[in-house]
Formats: structure tokens, C-alpha cells, sequence
């Protein structure tokens, strides 16, 4: 038989629906397989309707502080089910953009679950159609770009039930605004959806088994930006270990362990963010040889599988889980299989937490760096001297850079502050370019803007700093 399509790719996230459209640039006719809404969690139960939430928390919380600008108001309240609403509208229509995207670049979209077999030239992909029956297609590529969902832990009780125990797609759309939450894990998910709850008034406290918050970022950062969150009222419990999680008529019990005490922590709703777990389970892979890592589908350089014509991208195949990350590597996987001359996979990638402060970051951490006992220069450079930020009100926060003493060479970055999630890739851009100090010294940054703190703080690493 011959093949039907020259890819197929298995799920339509950020990763999925990008790797199909650049296939269809170039050439390759193309399907995509999508079991529930085009553009995956990220478009439909991630990143984006988050950021809407986020954004509508930010508006009502500024207004407590307008007398800082010498305005006022009064009668300032919220409606919750119209900010639910807003942000599952943002949602959809970014599903409808997906749609159009899919028509424009001629991929013919196949509604339903994917399973694999093996195949002539590659996997043979088994499709039970939403609309009923089966649909067997034989390609000469296929890509699974198939994500993760929210990791359980059920041996704690620690497994979401859409009323007290949530996971993320429950706190994107509850039906009613609860006024206690224990948020459990502080990574860029909890810290989001605490910020976000925190910022309509809820009582909010996040438990970090490790301790310090947001383990994955530079310490110093961590540190500033749980201090930053405290002030907005957040509580913490770091270093603790959670034992149990149990349920009630009144809402949650959450047992944690912290420095060898037990406690025991209340709350209406727990939200669960401990981490993902590959969609890998129940579509073939076992049977077909593919190598796992922790659940994870092991890859080359260019996200080749070791099953021949299977590639595989995004979160399924690894850390970092970020949207951008599986763009990246689906395009990177797009090209290759179109034989075209692709850039390197494993270019620099950004972490981004947008709470309040936002937090971001790329490369190494100081602890990093000093682990693997580079010698380094480091330079800082805080938000209350620079004149946009004292201008706007947003002094919070600093922009923190590393460089390789030896080599001059940019090796790492990280902010927090007022929409540091929009400045980090200047910094991206620089690391992937490989420049040095004498690069970015001699960058002209326009005036007045907050992105002036990452000049300056390139300029501290090497005693050349002006406002400070």
C-alpha cells in the first residue's frame, strides 16, 4: 500500500500544529491527528487562557494601588464567572485561529485517538475517529507530538477530583471562586495559579517540597521573588514534605512534614502542581521498541526516535516542558525530514513564570555555574534606579547576568520584575549568537525603557555600571 501522507503528526499542541504547518511549507503532504481541540493544553487549558486569568487578577489588583499615581476610585469589585468566561473565550479563539492556519497550509485534520503498529517505511497509525469507526493510514513519517497531563499521586491521595483537589484544567474554569487554597509544587504552574487566586483576595499558601520556591531558577532570584509574593500575602512552607492529602465536607487536609514536625494545613480547594507525566502510555510505543526514559520517548539530535520514521517532540520527549521548546524542536524535525538545512536543536531556551512579579530566565545559575566550578562575572542591576520603572511604579525586581570569565561569553541570565517575560529574549538571542561582554556593552539601548537594566547589569559584571 501505498503511503497516504508524507507526516503524520499525533496531537496539534504548540509543538504538533507548528511542525505540520513548516512540513507543508515545505512540501510534504501533511495530516494532523487531534483526540479533543486543536491547539492542544498550551491554546486551550495552559498558557494561554492562564495568561488571560493573570491579566484580569493584574488589572484588579492595580486598583488598590491607584492612589500611588495620584488617582482614585471607588465600588471596585469583580464578577468571577466573567473572568472565567474571558479567559475560555481568549481560549477559543485561538482554537479557531489553529483551524484556519490548518485550511491555509492545505493539513487535512483527522478528529479523533491514535494509536501505532508497525508499519512498511514507518509506524502505521490506527485512528478510532470521534465520529465514529476507524481509519487506518500508512505514512512515510510520523511525529508524535502528543504532551503531558498533570502528574497524580495517588499513594498521598493526591489525585484531582474537580471539586477539592485540583489540577490545572480544574482551576481554569471552576464554577465558583473558593476563598482557601493550599497550592501544592512552586514551579511556573503553582506559582501562577497562586498568584492569579491571591490577586481576587483568596487566602493562599504554597508548599515546596524542597527549600526554597522555584527551585529550577537562580537562587537569587527564588529568594526575591518569594519575599516579592509574601508581600502580596502568599504564605509558603518550603522544605516541606507532603504525606497525605485528604478530604472532608469543609475542603482539604493537607499533612506536611518540615523539619522533622508534622503539620497540618487547611484550606477549601488544594490545586495540585507537582509536576507532568508523558502521554506516552496506551498508543503502541511498547510494542513497537520505542525507547522510554522515565516515561519520556528518548530522541537524537534531531528528534528522531529509534524506531525508524518515528520522531517525537515536545513533552513527551523531555524536559524542558515549555511551549516554545516544542515549536522549536518540531520545526527543527520538519525540516530534517525534509531534508532542509535546520538550525541547531538545542539552541538556548527560556523559562518564563508570569505571576506578579514575573520571573525569567536562560542559561545557567550562579549555583550552576559554581557547581561545575567555571569561573564567572557576574553583574546585577535593580529596577528602583532605572527611570522607566521608577516612572511606571514597577521598581520591584533586578536583571541578573553570568559570563564566562575566560571567554567573555554570555552564559547565563535571569529577571524579575514588571514584564521581564518580554525582555529575556534579548538575552536569548545573545547567548544563541554566542556574544561576549564587548557585544552587549556596546549594544545602544533605547531610553527610557526597563530593558536599559539589562545593559547596565552587563556593564556591573565588568565594574562599568553608571547608575549605580
Amino acid at each position: 500500500m501505498a503511503a497516504e501522507f508524507d507526516l503524520v503528526v499525533i496531537g496539534s499542541g504548540p509543538g504538533g500544529y507548528v511542525a505540520a504547518i513548516r512540513a507543508s511549507q515545505l512540501g510534504l503532504k501533511t495530516a494532523i491527528i487531534e483526540r479533543e481541540n486543536l491547539g492542544g493544553i498550551c491554546l486551550n487549558w495552559g498558557c494561554i487562557p492562564t495568561k488571560a486569568l493573570l491579566k484580569s487578577g493584574e488589572k484588579f489588583e492595580s486598583l488598590s494601588h491607584l492612589k500611588e499615581y495620584g488617582l482614585s476610585a471607588s465600588g471596585a469589585s469583580f464578577d468571577f464567572d466573567a473572568i472565567i468566561q474571558r479567559s475560555r473565550g481568549v481560549a477559543a479563539t485561538m482554537n479557531k485561529g489553529i483551524g484556519f492556519l490548518m485550511k491555509k497550509n492545505k493539513i487535512e485534520v483527522i478528529e479523533g485517538s491514535a494509536t501505532l503498529e508497525k508499519g512498511a517505511v514507518a509506524p502505521k497509525v490506527v485512528v478510532a475517529l470521534k465520529a465514529g469507526g476507524t481509519r487506518a493510514i500508512e505514512a512515510k513519517t510520523v511525529m508524535l507530538a502528543v504532551g503531558a497531563r498533570a502528574r497524580a499521586l495517588p499513594q498521598i491521595g493526591l489525585e484531582a477530583d474537580g471539586d477539592k483537589i485540583w489540577a490545572y484544567r480544574d482551576a481554569l474554569a471552576p464554577k465558583k471562586l473558593p476563598k482557601t487554597f493550599v497550592v501544592i509544587g512552586s514551579g511556573a504552574i503553582g506559582i501562577e495559579f497562586a498568584s492569579f487566586y491571591r490577586a481576587l483576595g483568596a487566602e493562599v499558601t504554597v508548599v515546596e517540597a524542597v527549600d526554597r520556591i522555584m527551585p529550577v531558577e537562580d537562587e537569587e532570584v527564588s529568594k526575591a521573588a518569594q519575599k516579592s509574593f509574601e508581600k502580596r500575602g502568599i504564605k509558603f512552607k518550603v522544605g516541606a514534605k507532603v504525606t497525605k492529602v485528604s478530604k472532608d465536607f469543609k475542603g482539604v487536609k493537607v499533612d506536611v512534614e518540615v523539619n522533622g514536625k508534622a503539620e497540618t494545613l487547611e484550606a477549601e480547594v488544594c490545586i495540585s502542581a507537582v509536576g507532568i507525566t508523558a502521554n506516552t502510555d496506551g498508543i503502541g510505543l511498547e510494542a513497537l521498541g520505542v525507547e522510554l526514559d522515565r516515561g519520556h520517548i528518548k530522541t537524537d539530535s534531531h528528534c528522531q526516535t529509534n524506531v525508524k520514521g518515528l520522531y517525537a517532540i515536545g513533552d513527551c520527549a523531555g524536559a524542558p516542558w515549555l511551549a516554545h521548546k516544542a515549536s522549536h524542536e518540531g520545526i527543527h524535525a520538519a525540516e530534517h525530514i525534509a531534508a532542509y538545512k535546520t538550525p541547531n536543536v538545542h539552541s538556548p531556551i527560556a523559562g518564563c513564570t508570569y505571576a506578579q512579579p514575573q520571573v525569567a530566565s536562560v542559561g545557567v545559575t550562579e549555583q550552576g555555574a559554581r557547581a561545575e566550578k567555571r569561573e564567572v562575572k557576574i553583574g546585577r542591576f535593580p529596577f528602583r534606579v532605572n527611570g522607566k520603572a521608577v516612572a511606571a511604579g514597577e521598581v520591584d525586581g533586578f536583571v541578573k547576568v553570568i559570563f564566562d570569565a575566560k571567554t567573555g561569553a554570555l552564559i547565563g541570565a535571569h529577571m524579575i520584575g514588571h514584564e521581564v517575560t518580554e525582555m529575556i529574549q534579548g538575552y536569548v538571542t545573545a547567548i544563541t549568537m554566542e556574544a561576549t561582554e564587548e557585544d552587549i556593552h556596546g549594544i545602544v539601548y533605547p531610553h527610557p525603557t526597563m530593558s536599559e537594566a539589562m545593559h547596565e547589569a552587563a556593564l556591573d559584571a565588568y565594574g562599568r555600571v553608571i547608575h549605580i
